[in-house]
């Protein structure tokens, strides 16, 4: 076809469509003010209904790379999928990410008329307008074209390419609608044939590019040579097509995304070079792995297989946002552990976050390391700080305990002092997160009967051990008089005073003072471990104390 002639089937096409000019768009959407080194990044998510630890970790370096210059971060959902739409989907997103502590600058979910939202739309199904001016565009240069083929006629290719063993696609002589005549594509139109939008791809066979990529570095790859669909029967754009005008409206300079889309880039670029666009820098992350029980391998984070790879997990569990934080800028950039190590007082925001130092091999995933992080984080807080925590957490997530273990603060404050270990040399870092702890503290508030046999003693010797316990005790005693009278209580019961002595003579006795001392902690608490008991036993106070003891002994 002649060049009038694109311009003529472009017009047939959209010529129904009161459209702006890509000139337009341009001078609507400018590129920003920024400085020199200032990144605008986005998270664009499709409206799934499920948000998981890796769209977390795409969006913490997003947010990071963008603020540690001043750049812009922007939410945009791709929903050009209608089949894939959930309802609440976008509010989900928001609010997932909000918990986490990944906040947008501007994007879905902001008001579309708040002063940030200049580019906006950021919902694709409401710029369907914006995608057919630059469709027209390409359209008028000969470098898109309309497609008739039927799903028979298109499998019917791939059958054929599959016998002769070739390479399979819409490309080449395949591509039976790309030299149709102006007067054959009439026809079909004429005909009311459904037809796509397809790009006429200028690569050649065999022939490579160079590709340097933000973490991966020099990458050659194949040139594109298939001619990609852009427009689908509906008019809606297909993700490639979309992206590229997007990220260009919306002045995107940098593009962290999964490797699975390094294949894609050839297409990108095509497509960014046939808009006349430039192309911004990508960054393809390693996946997220973890190590299989069963082979011991490593394997891809699966959002069928592990519950922890969706945001709910962490949510329900109530891990703290900071303590996932920290956790992925581990993995995120190698040197943040030990600037973190180095810093304990610092913001983490304040550390200088770089894509260069970003993963290349793959991100082991390893629970241990995520609960260590969040034992050492939480024993950073303050009593306070975790109160509001667990109490948030309870409020939405165990309305009875936020009943009962809420009510009165200065007592729930008392406990999480002695938990963390608040006054003391070294903090205690018994919480990973607000589930466990409200476990771990709960026989402040509700009685736990245990069956006697979790008492390493005897009956006989443990009733003997409660009993002298209850008629020596005074409420009055400081620690170390209470303690004191334990000793005196395993002396008459046969246990040692003196460890060296018990471990010179370990028949000569029952034990030592510290298993009396165990005795009282299970009758009173149900735990054989906890922190200090004569503070456990002070928060519950003389008449609980005893009341417990009391039901001990009768079991």
């Amino acid at each position: 076809m002649t060049p009038d002639n694109y311009i003529e089937l472009a017009d047939i096409l959209f010529g129904n469509e009161n459209l702006k000019t890509p000139e337009e768009y341009e001078e609507l959407y400018p590129y920003r003010k920024l400085s020199g080194k200032a990144e605008v990044t986005r998270l664009a998510p499709s409206p799934t209904g499920f948000i998981h630890l890796g769209n977390l970790y795409s969006a913490l370096a997003d947010e990071r790379i963008a603020h540690v210059r001043d750049g812009v971060f922007y939410l945009r959902i791709e929903d050009t999928d209608a089949k894939r739409k959930v309802d609440g989907a976008v509010e989900l997103v928001i609010d997932s990410l909000k918990y986490f502590g990944i906040e947008f600058d501007e994007g879905a979910g902001l008001d579309d008329d708040a002063p940030v939202n200049v580019y906006g739309p950021y919902i694709q199904s409401e710029r369907k307008e914006i995608y057919h001016t630059y469709a027209k565009e390409l359209v008028s240069k000969g470098l898109a074209y309309p497609c008739f083929c039927t799903e028979e006629e298109l499998e019917a290719i791939r059958n054929a390419q599959e016998d002769a063993k070739e390479l399979t696609g819409y490309y080449g002589k395949y591509a039976v609608w790309r030299d149709k005549s102006l007067d054959e594509i009439k026809e079909a139109l004429s005909a009311g044939k459904e037809y796509v939008l397809r790009l006429r791809s200028q690569g050649t066979p065999d022939k490579e590019f160079e590709f340097e990529d933000e973490i991966k570095g020099k990458v050659n790859l194949p040139e594109n040579i298939h001619d990609v669909v852009i427009l689908k029967k509906d008019g809606i754009p297909t993700y490639h097509f979309a992206h590229a005008v997007d990220d260009h409206l919306m002045r995107t300079t940098l593009v962290i995304r999964g490797t699975e889309w390094l294949a894609s880039v050839p297409t990108h670029v095509e497509l960014f070079n046939a808009l006349g666009f430039k192309l911004p820098k990508y960054a393809h992350t390693a996946h997220m792995m973890k190590t299989d029980p069963e082979t011991g391998g490593k394997r891809k984070l699966s959002k069928r297989s592990d519950p922890e790879m969706s945001l709910e997990f962490y949510k329900k569990d109530g891990y703290h946002p900071q303590c996932i934080k920290v956790y992925l800028l581990t993995l995120l950039n190698s040197d943040f552990e030990e600037w973190h190590r180095n810093n304990p007082d610092s913001d983490i925001n304040e550390f200088p976050f770089s894509v260069k130092k970003m993963n290349n091999s793959g991100a082991l995933f390893d629970m241990d390391k995520l609960e260590n992080i969040c034992k050492n984080e939480l024993s950073q807080l303050s009593e306070e700080e975790v109160y509001e925590f667990l109490k948030t957490w309870a409020d939405e997530y165990d309305s009875d305990k936020s009943a009962k273990y809420f009510e009165d603060k200065e007592k729930m404050l008392e406990v999480l002092r002695l938990y963390m270990g608040v006054g003391q040399k070294r903090r205690r870092k018994d919480f990973v997160n607000a589930r466990r702890a409200t476990e771990l503290i709960s026989f402040f508030f509700e009685e736990e009967e245990n069956e006697a046999d979790e008492f390493r003693q005897q009956p006989d010797i443990r009733n003997a051990i409660l009993k002298d316990y209850l008629e020596n005790f005074d409420y009055n005693d400081d620690n170390s008089q209470w303690f004191d009278k334990l000793k005196i209580i395993a002396e008459k019961n046969g246990f040692a005073t003196d460890r060296k002595d018990f471990k010179e003579n370990p028949d000569k006795y029952n034990g030592e003072t510290s298993d009396v001392a165990e005795v009282v902690r299970i009758a009173v608490t149900g735990r054989a471990n906890t922190p200090d008991l004569w503070g456990i036993i002070h928060i519950l106070g003389e008449d609980k104390m005893r009341e417990r003891i009391t039901k001990a002994m009768e079991r």
